[in-house]
């Protein structure tokens, strides 16, 4: 039973895919929901820009920049931070597009920097205490001088730079691709 004035399935657009019915109304999929609805992308893109500026920040301070490796992290977050910025000038397709892709990379560089500080520790720990092996080297590596999760955080800023991607709306609508809109 169809309330007054609700639409039916035919009305609405093709593309659109129906997941349920409340109080007799078709309710649409999630996509359908206007872009000004939803200010949780501005919200992420705060947190994304204030976690980068901190991973910058903090990796300066510690000398995070010994050889070339260590600066992958510092150069993805410069580079976040510039997209970001060329983003809310522009709000392009393009911008979007680049922006998931350093936050993809992050995601990879997080797994690389687990390995490198975990072979660094083990390293480190079978230079002092050479005779050291299995679960109790594990267990000092783990714990050890360099932080073996401290990586994670590039992977938690590149998931919510891909989070924000998701469905942006200037990846799909083509004809606000080149315009302005309200929605970061």
């Amino acid at each position: 039973m169809m309330t007054e004035g609700a639409k039916q399935p035919d009305d609405l657009p093709r593309r659109r895919i129906f997941y349920g019915r409340r109080s007799g109304e078709y309710v649409a999929a999630p996509e359908s929901v206007p872009s000004a609805a939803v200010p949780w992308r501005t919200l992420l893109l705060w947190v994304l820009v204030i976690g980068e500026i901190g991973i910058l920040v903090e990796l300066l301070l510690l000398g995070h920049d010994d050889d070339r490796w260590q600066l992958v992290p510092l150069a993805l977050a410069g580079a976040m931070l510039l997209l970001v910025a060329w983003y809310l000038v522009r709000r392009t397709a393009q911008s979007v597009w680049a922006i998931g892709s350093v936050a993809l990379l992050s995601c990879l560089s997080a797994a690389l920097g687990i390995f490198f500080h975990y072979r660094a520790n083990v390293e480190w720990e079978l230079e002092t205490t050479p005779e050291m092996h299995g679960w109790e080297l594990f267990r000092e590596v783990v714990t050890g001088a360099l932080p073996l999760l401290a990586p994670g955080a590039m992977l938690q800023l590149g998931l919510i730079g891909l989070i924000w991607c998701y469905r942006h709306p200037q990846l799909t609508n083509p004809v606000r691709s080149g315009a302005h809109t309200s929605e970061n």
